[in-house]
């Protein structure tokens, strides 16, 4: 009687996921106006949370006051989370959205 012969099944090679790296920017972070917080408030806020000179927080200020929304950053998801906390901490309506790019 012959020998069997079992088949030889060759490891399937799955492609690698493409891995996140430290520049991938998914997602921004947005701040929408509100009737309740102060003009300097939120520049003093922009500042504290995004380390900007006062020159940038308030164009962002302005662009909130006037448009009703500023985005503020694009980020990986964990730090534009980061963000949008820091932000809520001092009472400012924040959310963050998927990029569209």
């Amino acid at each position: 009687m012959p020998a069997t012969a079992f088949p030889e099944v060759a490891p399937e090679v799955m492609p690698k996921p493409a891995a996140a790296t430290e520049h991938e920017h998914g997602y921004l972070v947005i701040c929408w106006d509100d009737p309740v917080n102060l003009m300097e408030y939120v520049t003093h806020v922009f500042q504290t949370v995004f380390g900007w000179e006062r020159k940038k927080a308030r164009k962002h200020m302005l662009e909130v006051h006037n448009n009703g929304q500023s985005v503020l950053a694009r980020e990986s998801l964990e730090k534009a989370e980061f963000y949008v906390h820091q932000l809520q901490k001092y009472t400012l309506n924040a959310t963050l959205e998927r990029d569209g790019k």
